[in-house]
This record gives C-alpha cells, sequence and structure tokens, in this order.
C-alpha cells in the first residue's frame, strides 16, 4: 500500500464522519424547500466548494498559525479531542435537538445566497470539530525530505477534496435522499456516523495526553 492511499485511509474516515454529510443532507433539504432545481444545485455545489476550501486551509496552514501562537500539536489533540467527542456525545443521544438547534441558526438568516457561507459551510458543514480534526491531521506530517512529505499531502488533501465531494453529492441529492430513508433513517445513519465520531474523538485525545505525558514519564 502506498503511503499516499495510507494517509488518505486515515483522513477521509475522520473528516467524513464529523462532516456527516448524510445528516446534513436532511437540513439542507429544509433549508432549499421552495427552490427551483438550478438554484437547489447551485447551493449544494457553493457550500462543497466553500468546505473543500475551508479543509484545505485547516490542513495545509492550521499548524503554522498553532506555532504562531505557541500552541502546542498536544494541546491542539487534547482540546480538540475534548470538543469533537462532547459534540458526537450530544448529536448520539438527541440528533433531533441538534437538527432543530440547527435549522433555527440557518432560518434566522436572510436570504439564500447569504447562508452559502455562513452557516451552511461555517459552522454546519465544516464547523469548530471539522477544522480541529483537519489541523491536527495536517499537524502529523512527517518531516521534510524524500518523499514522504509530497505523498502525505496528496493522501489528505484528496481525502478533503473526497469529502467535500460528498457533500456536494448528498447535498444536491437531498431530497431523493430523505424520500429513501425518511425521517428514522436519517437519525440512525446520523447515530451511527456520531458513533464513529466517538471514537474518534477520544482516540484523538488518548494520542495528545501520550504526547503530553511521554517525556514526563520516560526514565
Amino acid at each position: 500500500m502506498t503511503p499516499a492511499l495510507q494517509e488518505f485511509l486515515l483522513a477521509f474516515p475522520a473528516l467524513f464522519s464529523i462532516v456527516n454529510p448524510v445528516s446534513g443532507a436532511f437540513i439542507f433539504n429544509t433549508v432549499t424547500v421552495g427552490l427551483s432545481a438550478a438554484d437547489h444545485a447551485r447551493l449544494a455545489r457553493r457550500v462543497a466548494v466553500n468546505s473543500a476550501v475551508v479543509m484545505m486551509v485547516a490542513l495545509w496552514a492550521g499548524s503554522y498559525v498553532l506555532a504562531f501562537f505557541g500552541i502546542t500539536l498536544a494541546a491542539l489533540r487534547c482540546a480538540g479531542g475534548v470538543m469533537v467527542a462532547l459534540s458526537a456525545w450530544s448529536l448520539l443521544n438527541a440528533p433531533e435537538r441538534q437538527e432543530a438547534r440547527k435549522q433555527e441558526q440557518i432560518a434566522d438568516r436572510g436570504t439564500r445566497d447569504d447562508i452559502a457561507l455562513f452557516p451552511l459551510t461555517i459552522p454546519f458543514t465544516t464547523g469548530p470539530g471539522t477544522i480541529s480534526v483537519a489541523i491536527a491531521l495536517g499537524s502529523a506530517r512527517p518531516p521534510a525530505g524524500g518523499g514522504l512529505l509530497l505523498a502525505f499531502f496528496i493522501g489528505v488533501s484528496a481525502a478533503a477534496l473526497a469529502t467535500a465531494v460528498t457533500v456536494w453529492a448528498c447535498y444536491s441529492t437531498a431530497e431523493r435522499l430523505h424520500r429513501l430513508l425518511g425521517a428514522n433513517g436519517g437519525r440512525t445513519v446520523t447515530r451511527l456516523s456520531a458513533f464513529l465520531l466517538l471514537c474518534i474523538g477520544v482516540q484523538i485525545l488518548i494520542t495528545g495526553v501520550q504526547n503530553v505525558l511521554g517525556p514526563l514519564l520516560r526514565p
């Protein structure tokens, strides 16, 4: 297995689980009720492009921003792991309340074009949890030299783009997904994704704790 494929297989499940485009498609469908098919497709495309930009910036530049503010990767992993796990726990126990809260946030905005970036992209699709996971993935890059660094960025960038493509696919077919799965089916998918996300958050936290305690426990 090539290094780039290994990085892709690590990054894509993490990004896909926290973005959760299948669950988001149900709320997107509610937001776009009454729009023409062309406007619906255009809005889905804009959200997907915006999401790709957010994830790519977090992957490529997030670690340098952390270094500028003196924040260690261990601190990011601990904080990001806690935040991701808490978000997943809340979604796992009460997906209906989470959906209602997001719908209220979107309903408070003005025109449909106004909501493409905020809040449909940030924080609804690629919120703080997604950014934290993307920064943590990008900060785990290998040292410069050889082909590992290039393979790393190819793999994680492909994962971000693939996640954005799934956002576009799910949002553009949101009405059909709603008919196919129904409300209960959508919540089942949400709970399954939330459980996987909870595991990812705990794993990120464990890695952060190991980074902090490892040097202290070495003889």
